[in-house]
Formats: C-alpha cells, structure tokens, sequence
C-alpha cells in the first residue's frame, strides 16, 4: 500500500470508530493518526536494519503522542488506538486486522521469555483501558478484554476476559460484530459468583429455618416442649 492510500486509509479507519471526528482534518491532530504513521515508516527502517533510525523516528512519535510503538512490532489493517495516552507495545507484538486499543493498554513481556515475549493478537479483537496483557501467547479472534484486566494466558477466539488476573468468560462462540466492541457490556464473574453463594445461604438459611420448625412441631407433640 502506497504513502497516500495509507492516509486515506487510516483516516477511513478513525472517522469510522471516533464519533468525536467531525472531518478528515481534525485526524490529523489525532494521536493514533500521528503514531501510525510513524510506525509504518518506522517498521520499514526497521525490517531494513537500520535499527538506530527506526527507533529514533519510534521514539519521536512517542514523546509527541504518549503512544510507544516498538517498531518490530507487527501491525495489520485497521489499527485503532483510542486517546491512546500510555499505550505500549512490545518489539515482538503481533496484531491481527481490525483491532481496537484504549488508552493506558500494554503488550509487553513478562521479563522472563526470549526471543518471541510479546502477545499475538487476533483479528476483530477490542482491548479496554488500562488492560495488561503480558506474554507470548495469543488472543484469540473476536475477543474482548475488560478495562484494567491483567491477562497471564492464552485466550481462546470469541471470548470475553475480565479482571485479576484475567478470567476467560466464554460468548457461546459466536463472532463479535464490530458495533459491538465496546467497554462497558461485559459479563462481571465475580459479581455472578457473589449472587450465587446469597442464593445458596439464602437457601440454607431457609432450610434450617423449616428443620427448627419441624423440630418444635415434634417436642411439642411429644409433650417436650421445654426440653
């Protein structure tokens, strides 16, 4: 893809995602705007070898956007990153088509891999603010993971990932469209499991209630109801 048709194209992609874009000039102002197109000249330089220039124009692009893209990093069609103030991603990330990034997300590394450390991140795939995924494994497609989720392992396609570290919540495995890759309708386990346990002590509570009733219905034929 040429210069030009990769300009069009990311601001197709922001205008399409951003309501808050009212013309293709304020993209330009755009903080994901302004780092993808860093990136993509960064990358080039990058898979040239000319690694000291590609982390140079990657780092100039960071200081201006608050968006760190390693240039290794590899990245697919329609890339959207949102606000995307502290967004970090790691040299050997992979990031499939049509992935949607919200500010304060990291790709990184636990510190401990060589060679392949980064997340690969499947196609049609929403990451909400401030989540951590850390490790070389996958996200599977059409997944989404919750705001401030800290994800330590693989995440099957059409999943849903919530919370501490990040618990898998399966979607019936059906596909995501992408109208409905948003931050906030997303499956709580933990409060599930709390509504649970008061059902369950609900219950018990209930049957011990009826187990003392009987148990004086039977004294008190006895003529025991004293003891």
């Amino acid at each position: 893809m040429g210069y030009i048709s990769r300009i069009r194209e990311e601001i197709r992609v922001i205008r399409e995602r951003d309501p808050a874009i009212h013309s293709n000039m304020e993209v330009f102002l755009y903080p994901s705007f302004k780092v993808m197109i860093h990136y993509r000249l960064a990358h080039k330089m990058y898979m040239k070898k000319h690694y000291f220039l590609a982390r140079w124009i990657s780092q100039r692009a960071a200081r201006k956007t608050g968006i760190e893209i390693h240039p290794g990093a590899q990245i697919g069609k329609g890339f959207f990153i949102d606000h995307g103030n502290g967004v970090i991603i790691g040299e050997t990330t992979i990031i499939g088509d049509n992935v949607t990034l919200y500010q304060g997300v990291t790709l990184g590394g636990t510190g401990k891999e060589q060679g392949k450390r980064h997340p690969t991140i499947g196609n049609n795939v929403m990451i909400s603010a401030g989540a951590k995924v850390l490790g070389s494994f996958k996200i599977g497609d059409n997944s989404k993971i919750g705001a401030g989720s800290v994800v330590l392992e693989e995440v099957p396609p059409n999943s849903t990932v919530v919370g501490v570290p990040g618990r898998v919540v399966k979607r019936n495995n059906v596909s995501l469209p992408q109208e409905e890759m948003d931050q906030v309708h997303l499956p709580d386990p933990v409060r599930e499991d709390i509504a649970q346990l008061q059902q369950t002590n609900a219950t018990l509570t209930n049957r011990l209630i009826e187990l003392e009733n009987e148990i004086k219905q039977i004294k008190k034929g006895n003529g025991n109801e004293d003891l």
